[in-house]
């Protein structure tokens, strides 16, 4: 493939429809023989590297609580071995992305959707350009095709809407990862001097641009090609690389749960980006979230944690607010917090 170059009409909406009624996302451009990667897809070359901090959830949960509670409140994001979650499982997970990807378009493309819909969708780049974005000014297109799950810990999503080539495999690693997610919301909860189940249960949305995620957190599982970047508060505005550990699942912390630790907690910006025009690379993110809410529930920061000293970072808010918000600023924004945020006088 040619080096990077821009059309004239890649930022105009028009453009970005098209693109999706083509219904064949990023790898149908690849298909149809694009010569050269458009220039909203190319991101900055990272300074550096990045080494994760690493937790042993085999350790004695005491100091398995201290070492995720100081990686939350350092960097955001952290990496677990001994996780319990076989091997075999999220190997055979991103065996089954891959072979929905390398299907023929015609297989892929009826689960096309620009918007999610449904339990089940496959998609590349919102359709909508996010509120305040101009043509001018549109923030990086992923160069990257996505297959998104929705999981209820109460049942499994209609079986019949997720592709055949990888349900059996995403539904069996959905249910091994469904102990890992309780495991770590204790964790991060103790680590912050709260009760581990005071939020209840969570449930996983699976996902296959720079932002933050809007849950409590995630946890991401990547073959060995690479492209996960971050930029830390520390960092001077600069991408670092993070390096995939094999066996390793990193977890980083979203948003909502930025708001209940009211702040003690850093909601990491990250990214991934293509590291080798020969090797496609596959990752899996389950976003976990509490499962016992509806769109009207309120959340702002746990009580125990405002203080004279430390007064609420953010506003009582609900959970369709905070959702409504995301879709609307898209990825133009790293995190959807600042609409929240209280401001002194």
């Amino acid at each position: 493939m040619a080096p990077p170059r821009s059309f004239e009409d890649d930022a105009d909406e028009e453009a970005v429809f098209q693109f999706h009624m083509t219904r064949g996302g990023v790898r149908g451009l690849v298909e149809s023989g694009v010569a050269f990667v458009p220039l909203q897809f190319v991101a900055p070359v990272p300074s550096g590297t990045f080494a994760v901090p690493s937790v042993d959830l085999s350790l004695p949960r005491e100091q398995a609580v201290a070492l995720v509670g100081a990686a939350a409140r350092s960097f955001g994001i952290f990496e677990v071995t001994n996780h319990g979650v076989p091997t075999g499982v999220i190997d055979a997970a991103l065996a089954a992305v891959a072979a929905f990807n390398e299907q023929p378009f015609a297989a892929r493309s009826p689960h096309y959707s620009p918007a999610p819909i449904g339990a089940t969708t496959y998609a590349t780049v919102p359709i909508r350009r996010p509120r305040g974005v101009t043509p001018a000014t549109t923030p990086l297109l992923c160069w990257r095709d996505s297959l998104i799950v929705r999981f209820d810990c109460s049942r499994d999503p209609e079986l019949r809407s997720i592709p055949l080539p990888c349900r059996d495999a995403l539904i069996q690693y959905q249910r091994s990862m469904a102990r890992l997610g309780r495991e770590l919301t204790g964790l991060l909860l103790e680590g912050l001097g709260v009760e581990a189940g005071r939020l209840g249960k969570t449930q996983g949305c699976l996902m296959h641009r720079e932002h933050a995620d809007a849950d409590l957190f995630t946890v991401l599982a990547q073959d060995g090609v690479g492209g996960l970047q971050v930029r830390l508060d520390d960092g001077n505005g600069e991408w670092m690389d993070v390096a995939p550990v094999p066996g390793a699942l990193k977890v980083n912390v979203g948003d909502l749960l930025k708001v209940f630790s009211n702040d003690e907690y850093k909601s990491v910006e990250h990214r991934v980006v293509i590291k080798s025009a020969q090797e496609p690379r596959v990752s899996i993110a389950l976003f976990f979230n509490p499962i016992e809410h509806g769109e009207s529930d309120f959340f702002s920061p746990f009580p125990e944690l405002v203080t004279a000293e430390k007064p609420a970072q953010y506003r009582t808010l609900t959970w369709l607010e905070m959702l409504a918000n995301r879709v609307e600023l898209g990825h133009a924004k790293p995190s959807s917090l600042d609409e929240f945020r209280v401001t002194s006088n």
